[in-house]
């Protein structure tokens, strides 16, 4: 009884000053502070100031706050953790079966494909460049460097 009262209370002091606002000729911020002032009346006739009221003096409604933050500080523990740890979170676990699922069609396709070569330069000497990688295929860990380098990056 006693907060539906002040709130009327508020309420009327707010009309009054936003009267004196608007006799003032300034009605832009006369409608402003009479827009404020309804809300405490409005929460009134809702019931939402009773229903504050009663959930402020139960002792159940805190246990059940206290219950909602110890579930909330557990979220942002866990959350904490898992970034620090560099276990993979949710959008990296996506990303990797993403490209586990694309996949390369054709492995060689990625790899250079130019062979070892064999015949002589044009103009009859066989001492110049023979042509190509004398390697033949690059090693895979060469294949993909840049890959893991930006994976590093990223911390996958």
């Amino acid at each position: 009884m006693i907060a539906e009262t002040l709130c009327a209370a508020v309420s009327v002091a707010g009309l009054g000053i936003a009267g004196i606002t608007a006799y003032r000729r300034r009605f832009l911020a006369a409608a402003r502070i009479a827009a404020y002032s309804l809300v405490p009346l409005g929460l009134v006739l809702t019931g939402a100031v009773a229903w504050a009221v009663d959930t402020a003096f139960s002792p159940t409604a805190w246990i059940g706050f206290g219950v909602l933050g110890g579930a909330w500080a557990l979220f942002a523990t866990t959350r904490a953790v898992e970034r620090r740890s560099g276990v993979p979170g949710r959008k990296e676990r996506k990303a990797a079966a993403a490209a586990a699922r694309r996949g390369a069609v054709a492995p060689e396709a990625s790899a250079p494909s130019l062979g070892r070569g064999t015949a002589a330069p044009a103009g009859g000497k066989s001492g110049g460049r023979t042509g190509g990688r004398t390697g033949g295929k690059a090693a895979p860990d060469e294949d993909f460097s840049d890959i893991e380098a930006i994976l590093k990056k990223h911390g996958i």
